[in-house]
């Protein structure tokens, strides 16, 4: 009997039947171990996209971001690497009566979108929606978010969850019980001038424009 090629850990092995003339019986023997890890491997291989895949890499990805606020009526982010190029940008109006923040790329093409109406993201400029972000547990409690990807099935439970907040100068994104991104917070004069940086630590095939849309979110909830 053929094995099929896409049961590699599936090994067929005949005994010898007694009791029927000689006739074979085929005993599948399943190597258990060696599936897990193949299946832990694919696992943690796996793509972690929201936003898109041109912005998932194989390698963790350190990333500088600097806030300022332009004027009274403008905050604006901008997103380096390591070796000081711009990758992503936003731009919003601070006293909106609906906020809205545009990421741009460096050629200043949207993005995503960012609507305080539960903290949604959609797709470019369209309404298009990839996310909605809300406070965990329905209390009052900025630090904590839970993240709902866009889904015609209504699931209580969040696919990511951010925990922490800017004044613990912490921050972590999970999926589960795993971390997939990290942000930390240093206050220095120019925090009270408007002037902010922080540091993100986004894990391997983690979309970066997801977790930077998040800061922008988070930033956003902690000064409401």
């Amino acid at each position: 009997m053929p094995i099929l090629p896409c049961f590699p850990y599936l090994k067929e092995i005949h005994f010898p039947g007694k009791r029927n003339k000689g006739y074979n019986f085929p005993v599948f023997l399943f190597m258990s171990f060696q599936f897990v890890n193949r299946f832990r491997n694919m696992a943690s291989d796996e793509m972690i996209k929201v936003v898109g895949d041109r912005f998932c890499v194989p390698y963790t990805m350190e990333l500088l971001v600097k806030k300022k606020i332009q004027s009274f009526s403008n905050s604006h982010y901008d997103v380096f690497d390591t070796t000081g190029n711009i990758l992503l940008q936003v731009n919003g109006g601070i006293w909106n009566l609906q906020k809205k923040r545009v990421m741009k790329d460096p050629a200043g093409l949207p993005v995503v979108t960012l609507r305080e109406k539960e903290w949604q993201m959609h797709e470019g400029e369209s309404r298009h929606c990839l996310c909605s972000v809300k406070r965990s547990g329905g209390f009052n409690i900025k630090s904590n978010l839970d993240v709902h990807l866009a889904s015609p099935y209504k699931d209580a439970a969040c696919d990511f969850r951010v925990t922490g907040s800017l004044a613990s100068l912490s921050i972590k994104v999970r999926r589960g019980n795993s971390i997939i991104a990290e942000v930390t917070h240093s206050y220095t004069w120019g925090s009270y001038k408007g002037k902010e940086c922080f540091k993100i630590k986004v894990y391997p095939e983690v979309d970066y424009a997801f977790i930077v849309a998040l800061l922008v979110i988070i930033h956003e909830n902690d000064n409401a």
